[in-house]
C-alpha cells in the first residue's frame, strides 16, 4: 500500500525538524567525546592505579546534589570503568583521597563494591576546582541549580577570577547565580533537589514568590511536604512553584499556612463560593481532631460577636 506523499511545505518542515534533532544529538555526543578526551588526555603520562573508593573523599566544593545514577551503575558492572577520575591526595588525612573529577563514577563503585581506577596529581585548591568545573562544563550535566551553588560556594573561598575560569561563565552571569542561591534558603533548594531542565529564569521567579511570602517557613514547609516530596525533582518544583503563586480573587489567603518555626499547619484553598482548608493528618494528626472538635465552638464565638456588634 502506497503511502499518500506529504505537500512540500510539510516535507521541509519534517526535514528541518530531523536535521534539527540530529545535530543536537551530534553536538551531546560530541560533548562527551571531548569531555573523554580531556579526562584522557590528563591521564596520558601519568600512572593509573586503583584505589580503595572507601579511601576517596568528595571535592571539598560540592557541585552536584544527589541524583540517579542507575545507568551508570549497570554500565560499569557490564563493561568495567573506562575513564579513570581525578584525584588528589588529600592535604589533610594522610592516606586518602579527594576528588577533582569523577564524582559520580565514585559513587558507582562504591555501591558496586569496586576499586577505583585514578590519577592522582598533587593540585592546589585552585588547580582542583578549575579542572572540576571545566569537566562538568564539557559533559554539561549539571543542571543550572547546581552550577549556581557551586559557583556560589566558589565564589566564597576563591577570587573572581578563579571562579571564572572554572565555570567559563561571565561576571555578569556569576553575579546573577550568586544573588539567586543567597535569596534561597539551603534547604529549601535541597528539598526541591537538582530540577533538570530548570532554567534561571524560572528559579529567579520562585525566588521571587518566595521573598513576597515574606518568610520562607511556608515555602520550606511545602517542598518537604509528603505529596512534594513523593515526586520527582522537576516535578517537585513545579508543585511548588504552583503552590506559592498567589490564588485569583479578593481577600487572598497564603495557600500554605505554617508555624514560625516552618511546620506546616494546613493548605488552603479558596473560591468566590467557598473556603477550604486541609489539613495532613500524617503530618499533624492530634491538630486535625483538635481543630474538628473546636470547630463549633468557634463557631458559637464568631455567632456572639456578631450579635454583640450588631447590639451595639
Amino acid at each position: 500500500m502506497l503511502g499518500t506523499a506529504l505537500p512540500p511545505a510539510e516535507t521541509n518542515a519534517a526535514t528541518r525538524l530531523t536535521s534539527q534533532v540530529g545535530n543536537a544529538f551530534a553536538e551531546s555526543k560530541a560533548k562527551f567525546e571531548r569531555a573523554e578526551e580531556i579526562e584522557r588526555r590528563l591521564a596520558e603520562g601519568q600512572t593509573v592505579i586503583e584505589l580503595d573508593a572507601a579511601r576517596i573523599e568528595p571535592s571539598f566544593v560540592q557541585d552536584r546534589m544527589p541524583g540517579d545514577i542507575d545507568g551508570l551503575v549497570a554500565s560499569i558492572r557490564e563493561q568495567g570503568q573506562q575513564v579513570p577520575i581525578l584525584v588528589r591526595p588529600h592535604p589533610e588525612k594522610p592516606g586518602f583521597y579527594q576528588v577533582a573529577f569523577g564524582h559520580r563514577r565514585l559513587r558507582a563503585l562504591l555501591e558496586l563494591g569496586l576499586p577505583v581506577r585514578a590519577v592522582v596529581r598533587d593540585l592546589t585548591d585552585e588547580q582542583l576546582v578549575v579542572a572540576q568545573g571545566q569537566e562538568n562544563n564539557e559533559r554539561e550535566d549539571l543542571t543550572f541549580i547546581e552550577k549556581a551553588r557551586f559557583a556560589y560556594q566558589l565564589n566564597k573561598q576563591f577570587s573572581r577570577d578563579v571562579v571564572i575560569a572554572a565555570l567559563s561563565i561571565d561576571k555578569s552571569n556569576l553575579s546573577k547565580m550568586i544573588l539567586l542561591v543567597e535569596a534561597l534558603p539551603a534547604e529549601f533548594i535541597d528539598a526541591i533537589g537538582p530540577a533538570p531542565g530548570v532554567g534561571r529564569p524560572s528559579w529567579q521567579q520562585l525566588a521571587e514568590l518566595v521573598e513576597k511570602a515574606g518568610s520562607p517557613a511556608g515555602a520550606i514547609s511545602l517542598a518537604r511536604s509528603d505529596e512534594v516530596q513523593a515526586l520527582a525533582s522537576v516535578d517537585r518544583f513545579k508543585a511548588v512553584l504552583g503552590g506559592l503563586k498567589p490564588q485569583r480573587g479578593p481577600n487572598k489567603l497564603p495557600q500554605i499556612m505554617a508555624t514560625p518555626a516552618g511546620d506546616r499547619l494546613a493548605q488552603v484553598v479558596q473560591s468566590k463560593t467557598k473556603l477550604e482548608i486541609s489539613i495532613d493528618r500524617k503530618a499533624a494528626p492530634d491538630f486535625a481532631a483538635f481543630v474538628l472538635e473546636k470547630l463549633p465552638a468557634l463557631y458559637l464565638e464568631h455567632q456572639a460577636k456578631n450579635e454583640k456588634k450588631n447590639g451595639e
